[in-house]
């Protein structure tokens, strides 16, 4: 698929999946499109922890329940570890958004569908009980839930406010 046709297509799919398993060969090359994401003083402050084993899957939907939790084959879990560079600034939530976005791209670009679930996760101390549940050392921070695998209902990307309301050329318009 095109770059452009990904991009086109992704979409967020918050439905229930087919139960079919993914490819361990595909989530090597999701992720890797992931950590290849830029990073500020390249610092590349992102983990993925993979969830498929099905009873660490449901104890992550019942903390985090929709439809997609409770049925995707792969839990994908972005973590970030705060770094402090040299110049005073830390860039571990920009690295984490570039991480899940080349992740998302390229989880459409396979033919899966997925969403990105980080509201549910910063709430009610979830991150902490996810990160239990993983085993993730202090230092770092669990960001998100992202559940993906064949959807059982195609889905289209939201429509999107026009190029002109959101883009102006030289000064804010």
């Amino acid at each position: 698929m095109d770059f452009f046709d990904v991009i086109e297509k992704r979409y967020s799919y918050r439905g229930k999946f087919k139960p079919d398993a993914v490819p361990e060969s595909d989530i090597r090359q999701i992720l890797d499109a992931g950590i290849r994401a830029p990073s500020g003083f390249n610092a590349q402050t992102t983990r993925f922890v993979v969830v498929t084993d099905k009873a660490l899957r449901q104890q992550i939907a019942t903390l985090t329940p929709s439809p997609a939790t409770e049925t995707a084959p792969v839990l994908l879990v972005p973590v970030s570890e705060h770094v402090v560079m040299p110049n005073g600034m830390a860039f571990e939530v920009e690295d984490y958004g570039a991480c899940v976005e080349n992740v998302l791209l390229a989880i459409t670009a396979k033919g899966y569908a997925a969403v990105w679930m980080d509201g549910r996760v910063k709430a009610d101390g979830i991150a902490g009980k996810i990160a239990d549940l993983l085993h993730v050392p202090a230092g770092f921070t669990v960001r998100a839930v992202i559940p993906f695998g064949v959807p059982e209902e195609p889905g289209v990307q939201n429509e999107r406010k026009p190029f002109a309301q959101r883009v102006s050329f030289n000064r804010f318009a």
